[in-house]
């Protein structure tokens, strides 16, 4: 078996959901999508991701503070996974719940280090 990243980026500020009963049943719905995932031996590990960053150019010598990228192309988080093929990744990944909320999953075969 073979493990996946899936880069979840962009979609919808949860923040801005209105009420704190939408925020949990938007908390929920990972809770059971990546509990499914963890219970059928897929999950891996997985995360969000703070928007500030930094970013090492010109081979690592300068370190800049700037805005990452925002909205679509802004990297929410990310998930890791395992699967037999591209394709079952793909299919488990369309359980993602920030699908609702607009976000694009980018899905990659994590290649082995020989």
């Amino acid at each position: 078996m073979n493990e996946y990243l899936i880069i979840i980026r962009g979609g919808e500020d949860v923040s801005s959901l209105k009420s704190p009963e939408e925020m949990q049943r938007h908390m929920q719905e990972w809770q059971k999508w990546m509990g499914g995932l963890a219970e059928n031996g897929k999950f891996v590990a997985g995360q969000p991701l703070m928007n500030e960053g930094k970013s090492l150019v010109e081979a690592g010598k300068r370190v800049i503070d700037r805005p990452l990228a925002e909205g679509k192309e802004l990297v929410a988080g990310y998930i890791i996974l395992k699967a037999e093929s591209l394709n079952e990744a793909t299919e488990l990944a369309k359980g993602c719940p920030g699908l609702e909320h607009n976000c694009t999953l980018e899905i990659r075969e994590i290649r082995p280090m020989d």
